[in-house]
């Protein structure tokens, strides 16, 4: 089976190295090298470095449609696709000869989009899951192949979902592949009056002005701090004692940074300014919850 993947971030590189151990990956597609850090170097996407680690072919297009051909030259069987990070144009995905499957993190029609565990952390809820289906050309809108239902825990973050969850995807996926293949799995169409939708989430959306406590929750509060982690994580701008401004961020594991500072626990924080105490309360109400 000739297998292209498309993925870019670490989380689903263990759905990479699974899929090496079961099919002849002949490519990969993953975003381009980006600039990061304060010196602006270029940084290879980690399924790129893996690529390169496993002599894989490497495909970087800004726009799918360029490498067209140099997919469809390939003869590829199969797509496979977890958080490659842009849509895919129906015109690519008609080139396999069994079409396209990605893994999604949520348990369609439930949070279509690109944010479903932050949505289902921020809105509390109580399990959420994990779909492998066949891709065409709405969003996340295919039929379903496979679905793995799981309990939410109170102390779950974002980071620590988007890892186990591709974790587990990565173990069964060969499985589903094969079955899908020969034929033995029916996908089931999704249900589109249950679907819901995500939205895409901006620094902004972690921003709260502490000095309006009156209209803070703290278990709202929580939810944030365990759905923006590690990216763009709640957080405040505070005038320090020595009357500069700072950026503060609200960590899970009752942690709290300063701009510039370490990570630390927020009572050692308090213990160092005690006068602001007060001023932080609801986020010592926050860390009672936990």
């Amino acid at each position: 089976m000739k297998v292209v993947f498309f993925g870019t971030p670490k989380e689903v590189v263990p759905v990479l190295e699974n899929l090496t151990k079961h099919f002849d990956v002949i490519a990969v597609v993953t975003a381009p090298d980006q600039k990061s850090g304060r010196k602006q170097l270029l940084t290879l996407s980690p399924i790129k470095t893996f690529a390169q680690q496993h002599n894989i072919s490497i495909l970087q297009p800004e726009n799918l449609l360029n490498i067209n051909s140099q997919l469809t030259t390939r003869n590829p069987q199969l797509f496979i696709v977890a958080a490659y990070g842009k849509l895919i144009p129906n015109e690519i995905l008609q080139i396999p000869q069994y079409g396209a499957i990605n893994i999604h993190p949520s348990l369609l029609p439930k949070y279509r989009g690109s944010t479903p565990i932050q949505t289902a952390l921020l809105n509390g809820d109580e399990t959420s899951g994990v779909t492998i289906m066949k891709m065409d050309e709405q969003m996340d809108h295919g039929p379903i192949l496979h679905q793995i239902p799981f309990t939410l825990e109170k102390t779950d973050t974002f980071e620590w979902l988007m890892r186990s969850t591709f974790e587990q995807a990565a173990q069964i996926l060969p499985l589903v592949i094969e079955n899908y293949v020969a034929e033995k799995i029916k996908p089931q169409p999704q249900e589109d009056g249950k679907a819901t939708y995500t939205k895409m989430i901006t620094k902004q959306d972690g921003y709260i002005d502490l000095s309006k406590q009156e209209t803070l929750n703290s278990v709202e509060i929580d939810r944030k701090i365990r759905a923006y982690y590690p990216w763009p994580t709640v957080w405040t701008k505070w005038e320090m004692p020595n009357g500069q401004w700072k950026i503060i961020k609200f960590l899970p594991g009752n942690k709290l940074q300063v701009e510039g500072k370490n990570p630390v626990s927020i009572e050692d924080f308090f213990n160092g300014y005690p006068q602001m105490r007060e001023k932080f309360s609801i986020i010592l109400k926050t860390t009672k919850n936990k």
